[in-house]
């Protein structure tokens, strides 16, 4: 098994509000994934950083975080995607407004992973989908 990370736990990392140690409580042995759309997430923040200085903290970051394997995204990943994208929208909810958060579900469902997040509310409604939710469950 294995645990992608969402951006916002890598966003926290960076900004050293959760240490790796923090992170590692919850992930314990299992190998940790960044997905693509992470990675994009984290250069659109390196590029519209307010400051020059920021904007080479966030990148120093991200290289750092880059060294996690990282999943692609393939044929069977749009599969997912789309049929997920399409079951909210059939419960009366959009993915419109959390794309990359579909995206990274998907990346999840489709390997067997777990998704480490601190956002509930952006995951919760996403079927098949294995959550850890960063300061809710108790990591022993």
């Amino acid at each position: 098994m294995g645990v992608i990370v969402d951006t916002c736990i890598w966003i926290d990392v960076e900004r050293g509000t959760i240490s790796p140690a923090d992170v590692a409580r919850y992930t314990k042995e299992e190998p940790v994934f960044i997905s693509p759309v992470s990675i994009a997430e984290l250069s659109y923040g390196s590029e519209i950083a307010a400051t020059e200085a920021i904007r080479q903290k966030r990148l120093a970051a991200l290289h750092r975080m880059k060294k996690k394997p990282s999943l692609n995204i393939d044929e069977e990943t749009g599969e997912i995607f789309g049929s997920l994208a399409a079951h909210l929208k059939k419960a009366g909810r959009t993915a419109d407004y959390r794309i990359q958060d579909v995206w990274i579900g998907s990346q999840a469902i489709q390997h067997g992973y777990r998704l480490l997040t601190r956002n509930r509310g952006d995951f919760q409604d996403i079927p098949g989908l294995d959550l850890i939710i960063y300061g809710e469950k108790a990591a022993p």
